[in-house]
């Protein structure tokens, strides 16, 4: 095979018989039944194609892809194909806990190892994949639209009341990406009234030191920034708009460095933090600055950086806007004002993973299949391992062709997947921009 080409093969090959059938053990959902027929490990296969496949039913989606499971040596050829009433009830013993840990275990990073030279050593020339050492995340959420059955609208619920009631149950997911190749590396679902940040909270202490998560102002809230900063990762979050921001220390670069302090804490206390702030004490030290800590031993005031700068004519008003970042990199060595806004712009890449898994893969304005609770469970998740895979397949197109991710076509991918589902092609990365 020539170097610039990639087998962008099966989806088989991006999530291996030996994950499936872990998960398969930890979830304890391995198949009951005498004859041997869909066993747990060819009904998460076909899970994965009802979503690689939207447009076709279960029978046809089982036809394209047990070709390919044959190959890899998870289907019996004696076996017939299954019908639709029988890939149901094998879903159905599945449940919903099998497909979130699969998701942990085959959809991790993708753009390569963080560290010293990890910019140099992205799959491809993925920009934005990370500032300096630390790989670039972005969180965000969307919603998903349900069958209108009884069983999704009661787990579920729907958006808005009365007469502005959406037409269909809704799911809330909340995911973090990967920024320079969309991929997503965590996520969280559930109903629709449970809030982006409430989701969020659940997300925030997966991340790791090595990482450095992006978010919209939307998601900030004094408990969200601790328990985000206290996983050691790096932070680069938009301000809410009426965040009192007070000056502690102008820094070289024109940024300056602020304290935020935990809401509850009020009046004096919160005049001795800032003065103790502005003096340089140490506010991660409980014996230099008792204040700073409370009853429990746990910090209620932690330094951030401020960065200030203007997007000219945003919206095509001819107005400008300001725009207010805080970064948990307090120090301009380690990353330059110029270079923190241009990585918090490397945020909008997650909006383009939403969009791709929503409208391109799943298909705009459609319902998933499923119509009871833990089959939605399900049918997401394995939405969310099939993007993955089909990032994961772009980024490796594009390093072999020297190309950012972006120059990549999502759609084109997508169709050459299908395409080849049934079976492996050798596809040039000219073909997908």
């Amino acid at each position: 095979m020539r170097p610039d080409q990639v087998t962008l093969g099966v989806l088989v090959s991006q999530v291996p018989r030996d994950a499936v059938d872990d998960a398969v053990m930890v979830c304890g959902v391995r198949e009951q039944r005498s004859d041997g027929k869909l066993p747990a490990h060819v009904t998460a296969y076909l899970t994965l194609g009802l979503s690689l496949f939207p447009d076709d039913d279960y029978t046809e989606v089982a036809t394209r892809v047990t070709g390919s499971l044959d190959r890899f040596g998870c289907w019996n050829a004696a076996w017939s194909v299954p019908t639709s009433s029988a890939i149901t009830q094998a879903r159905k013993r599945l449940g919903r806990k099998l497909f979130p840990e699969l998701f942990e275990r085959v959809c991790g990073p993708v753009a390569g190892q963080a560290g010293p030279t990890a910019y140099l050593t992205a799959l491809g020339t993925a920009r934005g994949s990370f500032l300096r050492d630390w790989r670039m995340l972005a969180i965000d959420g969307f919603d998903i639209d349900l069958p209108d059955s009884d069983e999704n609208a009661a787990e579920f619920g729907y958006a808005g009341s009365g007469d502005n009631r959406s037409a269909f149950p809704k799911a809330r997911v909340v995911a973090i990406a990967e920024c320079g190749t969309h991929a997503f590396v965590a996520a969280e679902i559930d109903a629709y009234a449970v809030g982006e940040k409430t989701l969020a909270q659940r997300l925030y202490p997966r991340l790791r030191a090595e990482e450095l998560l992006t978010a919209d102002r939307g998601f900030y809230s004094w408990t969200a920034w601790d328990t985000a900063r206290a996983t050691g990762a790096a932070l680069l979050w938009r301000a809410p708009t009426q965040l009192d921001l007070p000056v502690v220390k102008i820094l070289s670069d024109g940024t300056y460095l602020t304290a935020l302090v935990k809401p509850t804490i009020r009046g004096r206390r919160r005049e001795r933090l800032l003065a103790a702030a502005r003096d340089g004490l140490d506010l991660e030290d409980i014996n230099a600055v008792p204040d700073a800590f409370d009853e429990r031993g746990l910090p209620v005031v932690h330094l951030a950086r401020v960065i200030e700068y203007d997007v000219p004519d945003r919206d095509g008003s001819g107005n400008g806007e300001l725009i207010v970042l805080l970064s948990t990199i307090c120090d301009p060595a380690d990353a330059q004002a110029d270079e923190l806004a241009a990585g918090y712009h490397e945020r909008w890449e997650e909006e383009t993973g939403n969009d791709q898994l929503k409208s391109h893969l799943r298909g705009p304005g459609r319902t998933l299949r499923s119509r009871l609770p833990d089959l939605v469970h399900q049918e997401i998740w394995a939405y969310l391992i099939v993007h993955h895979a089909i990032s994961a397949l772009t980024a490796t197109a594009s390093a072999a062709a020297d190309l950012d991710p972006d120059r990549i076509s999502f759609t084109k991918a997508l169709r050459l997947i299908r395409r080849t589902a049934t079976g492996t092609a050798d596809i040039p990365p000219s073909g997908l921009d």
